[in-house]
């Protein structure tokens, strides 16, 4: 069995997404919130396109008073102010007219008893030049980067209809153990099955689309796991996440089952605790597509460690985003030292207490859960080595929301 180094299996992970995504789609701007922009947006348009007028007033040409020629409202085009000493009443987002040297405020203004405007203007300019926030074909906004509301605006206001954004994967988890219940209390031999729940949630928050819950618990059979991936790809599952059965013990039929499919290894096995049965596999999908399979251990901790080392990063492949680097990973400082575990990288449950440090959880073992409910993500620790209180190592977050974060 060829085992991959962590490292490598993040970047061959996000290879093997960005190698499967289909061509950006262009969507109306409302119902790209929440996409991936696909090209970086580029103003079609100078910001603003003409002057406009910061205030509500009078723009003036010349020394006062002024003689009133006409009025200019937000959304029509003005007649040139063609004389010294007249003026053009002006409101909040029209546009300038042509000649004019300043524009004076309507609290700054008055009126003479033969109609003439009278008022001082500030010394600073009262309106917007055009490409004072933007020049045409300036890149306001690079790919890769999630569609927001004000990410909206800003488009609709560079002239934008809509949007080049990347469709998000459909995901589908598929759970199988003959052990696993998915209902009531354990007991007898038999456990509750906590990856079925949880990782369409995991997925959401790292940008797949999941249609429809976990399918299973299914039976530890060769024909149950060729049934449901092949009805996963059939219903248009982009990726389909499988729990347990990623070794090869008796019971263990994800690899026949990839073999039978005409599936291909990304990664299989990777040299990481906990978590080292992790894999990933290209797959031949009706209609020419090419789908994933990620293969999750069945032990919790060790599937939600293979979801941030090959789904996470083939999510980000897929949908334009950065190709992951140890590097641009943020750093935190330890406040207790953490072990390493031999020749592999030690991914290592942590909290983050207000001190700003991170410090190991205990019930972290690769069946538990208590630690991992409790945690912000995983501490790096590279192989071959021990980490001490004071270090500075990579942080691998959990894609928890700001309100969700312990």
């Amino acid at each position: 069995m060829d085992v991959t180094p962590w490292p490598a299996a993040l970047d061959a992970a996000w290879t093997a997404g960005r190698d499967a995504a289909p061509s950006p789609e262009p969507m109306g701007l409302a119902e790209a919130d929440g996409r991936v922009l696909a090209e970086a947006l580029v103003t079609r348009a100078d910001l603003p396109t003409f002057p406009t007028s910061s205030v509500d007033g009078w723009a003036v040409r010349g020394a006062g008073p002024w003689r009133v020629t006409g009025h200019v409202l937000a959304g029509s085009e003005p007649p040139p102010l063609t004389a010294d000493g007249e003026c053009m009443q002006i409101a909040t987002g029209a546009m300038v007219p042509e000649g004019t040297t300043a524009i004076v405020r309507t609290e700054h203004s008055s009126t003479t008893d033969d109609g003439r405007v009278t008022g001082t203007p500030r010394d600073k300019q009262e309106w917007r030049e055009p490409g004072e926030e933007a020049a045409a074909g300036e890149d306001l906004v690079p790919a890769g980067v999630t569609v927001t509301p004000g990410l909206i605006g800003l488009a609709a206001s560079c002239g934008w209809d809509t949007l080049p954004v990347r469709p998000a994967p459909r995901a589908q988890v598929a759970v199988f153990g003959d052990e696993l219940l998915s209902t009531g209390l354990p007991g007898a031999g038999r456990v509750r099955d906590a990856l079925g729940p949880q990782v369409p949630g995991w997925l959401r928050r790292l940008g797949a689309a999941v249609d429809s819950p976990a399918v299973g618990p299914g039976v530890d059979t060769l024909e149950a796991h060729v049934h449901t991936i092949s009805a996963a790809l059939d219903k248009g599952a982009d990726l389909v996440c499988t729990t347990g059965g990623t070794m090869r013990g008796p019971v263990d039929h994800l690899h026949p089952a990839l073999a039978e499919l005409g599936a291909a290894y990304v990664v299989n096995a990777v040299s990481v605790r906990p978590g080292f049965p992790m894999l990933l596999a290209t797959v031949p999908a009706p209609g020419g597509r090419t789908a994933l399979l990620a293969g999750l251990p069945g032990n919790p901790q060790s599937a939600v460690v293979a979801l941030m080392s090959l789904v996470a990063p083939a999510i980000a492949g897929w949908l334009g985003r950065p190709r992951p680097d140890l590097d641009a990973f943020g750093r935190v400082r330890l406040g207790a030292p953490i072990g390493g575990r031999g020749q592999d990288t030690h991914l290592a449950l942590v909290r983050r207490d207000p001190d700003g440090a991170v410090y190991p959880l205990p019930h972290a073992g690769s069946a538990m859960l208590r630690g991992l409910a409790r945690a912000v993500g995983f501490a790096v620790v590279a192989p071959g080595t021990d980490a001490a209180a004071g270090d500075e190592v990579p942080l691998v977050p959990l894609p928890l929301l700001p309100e969700e974060v312990p």
